[in-house]
């Protein structure tokens, strides 16, 4: 399936030419009808000779409209360029030209309308005024035809003119993610919400689960729907293809929560952006340079937002040039790799390019390794996207990845095969590269991830040289990453020994904790002290006054003593010692008293009852009556 897009000057003929051509009137709204001139979008479908069906997108002619022909032109695949015989080329026309060419539309055809008002040879002038002016554009080499939308004159070349052009016109490509800009939504009595688009990187399909990832406004997440319906040229259909104008009745969506631009998608992986990267021409028609942070309205499909231009090459942008930018958007818009896009001032087209980035960090300008990346992107292999996309970023899922990277699935995987086979990549966990949930980082952000993890914890154990190492979660919260992530990335760290493991903390290999020449005699006295009587050993309070708090933290994660409530610490030896007796009384009396543990180890019955309630606690014991048993 295929889009015409229709572009001229206003009152040149187009909406009545599509009227001839197809029977249809583009013009829906009574304003339009009323003004004699297309205000919105108009949609009307044409059968060819071949059978080939395809779908006619009749944009507005007037300047103020021009937002409106924008919303309409960017997925269109053959323009049909309308200009009236009696006045040629006008404002207008050289406008939707230029975008024409912004767009990189390369097939066209010229369509001179109102030919029966002119003679023959003023109909020449205006065919060599065309021709001059075509020859500088993306549609150089299209075919101009004279026709009269009154007479029928012209038309029957016209149409074989586009079906032989639709011939060798290659469809739109599939990568399995479907993307419909909506470029209207309404409600249908009886049937709800529907909202009609151009289809464009994937199928839509009757049941599908769908993702409205809405634009233009802040905190607005996606909303959740389903494909109840769907039609192309009022007919229902099973499946929409890429490159089809589709209607699509959404279930559980009001129409009041859509605008013009939202886009239709499969869940999870299309997300808003308020930044994008991208090469922009100027138009050579432009009288002055673009200067850097200047303010613009940006459009790409069917959507809008006003924005600021930051130049990275230069301070100005000479008319006719084009450079690196990177688009500061004031309102959210959902785009992806490849996507088109023009920017305009408040009266006219200022020039337009392309996307090789829709999520990128704000780049310092100037930067030649900044450029030399966006240069790979837009230009490179397909493992040179793949590597670029993955960067210095955290391990992400292969799905992400490959949607990111907008090439289609097989070839982004390959490619991603490629750079793990060559050591550019890596996957974590156990699933391979084809699996979409495999996490998967280039070797460049594994090494800096690893240095960000050395330099945390290099400084963790500076700040506290008497603890083992960094609580694990404490880890997670510093990295910022999300817990499956995480923890692949530290299991494959402990596996490589980049990291010790010490029960639920890590740290580096080489770091022990050591105490002080001044601490190790104070621990070597209390330690002494307490071996003398094991079983009635001194307060915490006062351990941790002879010692300090941190000397008394690291003697606990160390495992020399053993804490058995918030006020008795024994030591590590004989806290053993007493569980081993304590169970085997049990075992061999069935039971046990706190007064006969008391006696057992000549304690009081302060460290007796603590102990036993420690033991409950473990759950090694539990109480009945004034008794122990084991569980």
């Amino acid at each position: 399936m295929f889009v015409i897009g229709t572009a001229g000057h206003v009152d040149h003929g187009k909406s009545t030419l599509i009227k001839a051509l197809t029977g249809i009137d583009p013009d829906r709204l009574q304003e339009e009808k009323e003004r004699g001139m297309t205000i919105d979008l108009g949609f009307a479908w044409l059968r060819l000779p071949s059978g080939r069906e395809v779908s006619i997108v009749d944009v507005p002619g007037h300047e103020r409209f021009i937002k409106n022909m924008l919303a309409g032109v960017g997925g269109i695949d053959v323009a049909l360029l309308v200009v009236a015989a009696d006045e040629g080329l006008m404002p207008q026309t050289e406008e939707h030209l230029a975008i024409l060419d912004l767009l990189q539309v390369k097939s066209g055809v010229v369509a001179i309308t109102k030919k029966d008002l002119v003679d023959e040879e003023w109909l020449a002038l205006v065919e060599e005024e065309l021709r001059e002016r075509l020859q500088s554009t993306t549609l150089r080499q299209a075919p101009l035809l004279a026709v009269s939308a009154v007479t029928g004159e012209g038309l029957p070349a016209l149409i074989a003119s586009l079906d032989h052009l639709l011939a060798t016109t290659p469809p739109k490509r599939d990568v399995g993610r479907p993307r419909l800009g909506i470029d209207r939504a309404f409600t249908v009595a009886g049937f709800g919400t529907v909202v009609t688009g151009t289809l464009v990187d994937g199928k839509l399909s009757l049941g599908q689960e769908v993702e409205i990832v809405r634009v233009g406004r802040e905190q607005a997440p996606p909303l959740r729907s389903r494909v109840r319906g769907l039609q192309t040229h009022k007919r229902k259909v099973e499946t929409a293809l890429p490159g089809t104008r589709v209607a699509v009745n959404l279930t559980g969506v009001a129409v009041e929560d859509l605008q013009r631009g939202d886009v239709v998608t499969t869940p999870g992986w299309l997300e808003t952006t308020l930044l994008v990267d991208g090469r922009l021409r100027l138009l050579a028609s432009r009288p002055k340079p673009l200067a850097h942070n200047s303010e613009v309205s940006f459009h790409t499909g069917a959507a809008e937002a006003e924005a600021r231009v930051r130049l990275l090459e230069g301070n100005t942008l000479a008319p006719g040039a084009t450079g690196w930018v990177q688009v500061q958007l004031a309102a959210p818009l959902a785009v992806a790799k490849g996507d088109f896009f023009i920017v305009r001032s408040p009266v006219t087209t200022l020039g337009g390019g392309q996307i090789v980035d829709p999520h990128p960090r704000r780049h310092k300008r100037g930067q030649a390794r900044v450029l030399a990346a966006l240069e790979t992107l837009a230009k490179g292999s397909p493992e040179e996207i793949v590597l670029q996309t993955l960067g210095t970023a955290p391990p992400m899922e292969v799905a992400t990845l490959i949607a990111q990277t907008h090439l289609p699935g097989d070839q982004g995987r390959a490619a991603l095969g490629q750079l793990i086979a060559s050591g550019q990549a890596l996957i974590l966990g156990d699933e391979g590269p084809s699996s979409p949930r495999a996490l998967v980082v280039s070797a460049a952000g594994w090494r800096e991830l690893g240095e960000r993890v050395a330099t945390i914890l290099r400084a963790y154990h500076q700040q506290n040289p008497l603890r083992g190492g960094m609580p694990k979660e404490e880890l997670k919260s510093r990295l910022a990453l999300p817990a499956r992530v995480f923890n692949e990335s530290l299991a494959r760290w402990l596996a490589s020994s980049v990291l010790a493991e010490e029960g639920a903390a890590v740290r580096l290999p080489s770091h022990q904790a050591r105490f002080t020449p001044e601490q190790q005699q104070r621990v070597e006295r209390l330690l002494a002290r307490m071996a003398q009587s094991p079983y009635t050993p001194p307060a915490r309070a006062e351990i941790e006054q002879e010692l300090g708090a941190e000397v008394l933290a690291a003697l606990l994660e160390q495992g020399k003593l053993y804490k058995v409530s918030e006020e008795i610490v024994f030591l590590r030896s004989a806290y053993e010692e007493m569980v081993r007796r304590t169970v085997e009384t049990i075992r061999a009396r069935g039971r046990v008293t706190a007064a006969e543990v008391r006696d057992l180890f000549n304690t009081s019955r302060k460290y007796a009852i603590a102990f036993l309630e420690h033991l409950d606690e473990e759950r090694l014991t539990r109480r009945v009556g004034d008794e122990r048993v084991l569980r």
